[in-house]
């Protein structure tokens, strides 16, 4: 019997510019044997075929694209027209795509970036079911403000999808916000369990701690974000001015905030203990989560935040709000640490409990953990998505 087929539509996807969402993809379609799955995606790098299998995947790349562009180049001419012509590109893609292949349904990843040719598909194949996938990290008030010029078809992304997945409960009510009325479900994004438990030798450790520089008697923050302002990295410099001299802060990962991050910390005196490491390999983050203490994102919104589940696993208390999607795992004192957003203050109380001893830490730790195990294995999730699949795929 051949495959059932599905049309992702998604606008970056791997091997480059990677994120939670093309992570998701990449995890459940790899686990998903008996369906075929296509994408439509923007190509960005011209060294990267047209047309290629990834995994379960075979990927149909379009737009605009250069040689081996890095990051800031998709802010420049031509790359920056690549987020706006794929809302219409990929449209005429995917028709020509399904003259050829006739999918059984349609996937959009994120209302934002790929609702709106996922919608026009909708409308011009009325009996190909559409499922909408909201991962979106950015404030959702953002987001409405950036779509108003295209809010009939943004709009278009929720009302016409038949299926609504969201990885959060703050996700799904906006989703049904934004007029979707069919069918939602809560699944959210897992994590590599097998990773993030693993124990990683005393050596890597101590090598990890000589690169960054710490010492016998520190004891080290971390974070892994992009340095943008919805994850509060200027909080938490803010905050180790008020705490002791020997409690240092590392955060792995880049972005557009940097220079400012940068000098905050000279202007707070904080230079010498604010550490910015860059990007690491996704591999290498379970050492680097071995040779620190405390895990720290103060977020002001989160669609769900991975980042907060992996350091769990890892068995790091977890300083954090619970702005957005972080509500469902992220429990104070069950959980983590639970602070207010922009509230400096509160993340030196926070630091200050945790390295006291004072509210049971590694009950909280390894509640967070046995939490994480049972509710975010991707083996776990992905058998929830299938069972989603199969109603998509008999929706008609």
């Amino acid at each position: 019997m051949d495959k059932k087929k599905i049309l992702i539509f998604s606008m970056s996807y791997y091997p480059k510019f990677i994120g939670g969402a093309e992570v998701a993809i990449k995890e459940i379609t790899d686990r998903i044997s008996d369906i075929e799955f296509h994408m439509v995606t923007l190509r960005f790098d011209s060294t990267l075929p047209k047309e290629e299998k990834i995994g379960n995947v075979i990927v149909h790349r379009i737009g605009f694209a250069k040689k081996n562009p890095i990051s800031n180049d998709l802010k420049k001419f031509p790359l920056h027209f690549n987020k706006h012509l794929y809302q219409f590109l990929a449209f005429f893609k995917a028709k020509k795509l399904h003259k050829k292949y006739n999918f059984d349904a349609t996937w959009a990843m994120m209302a934002h970036s790929a609702g709106i040719p996922a919608g026009m598909f909708k409308k011009k194949y009325s009996k190909v079911p559409y499922m909408l996938t909201l991962q979106e990290g950015d404030p959702t008030e953002e987001i409405e403000v950036l779509m108003k010029k295209v809010w009939g078809l943004f709009t278009q992304a929720f009302t016409r999808a038949d299926y609504l997945q969201a990885i959060s409960t703050f996700l799904m009510n906006w989703g049904k916000s934004m007029g979707f009325s069919g069918e939602a479900v809560l699944i959210p994004n897992g994590v590599d369990i097998a990773r993030f438990t693993s124990e990683v030798s005393r050596e890597h450790i101590a090598q990890v701690c000589k690169n960054i520089g710490k010492k016998d008697g520190e004891v080290w923050l971390i974070t892994t974000s992009r340095l943008v302002h919805k994850n509060a990295i200027d909080d938490v410099i803010r905050a180790l001015e008020f705490l002791p001299s020997h409690i240092h802060f590392l955060i792995l990962g880049d972005g557009p905030d940097k220079e400012m991050l940068e000098n905050l910390a000279k202007d707070t005196g904080m230079s010498g203990r604010v550490h910015f490491y860059g990007f690491v390999d996704h591999s290498e983050i379970p050492a680097f989560y071995k040779a620190c203490d405390i895990f720290i994102r103060p977020s002001r919104s989160e669609g769900m935040g991975n980042s907060f589940i992996e350091a769990m696993a890892a068995e790091l208390p977890v300083i954090a709000t619970r702005e957005g999607g972080i509500a469902d795992f992220l429990f104070d004192k069950k959980t983590g640490w639970a602070v207010s957003k922009d509230s400096p203050k509160q993340i030196v109380t926070a630091v200050e409990d945790i390295l006291e001893g004072a509210d049971g830490v590694d009950t909280i730790v390894q509640t967070a953990k046995e939490m994480v195990i049972k509710k975010y294995d991707w083996d776990i999730v992905v058998k929830e998505m299938k069972v989603l699949f199969d109603k998509v795929l008999t929706k008609y």
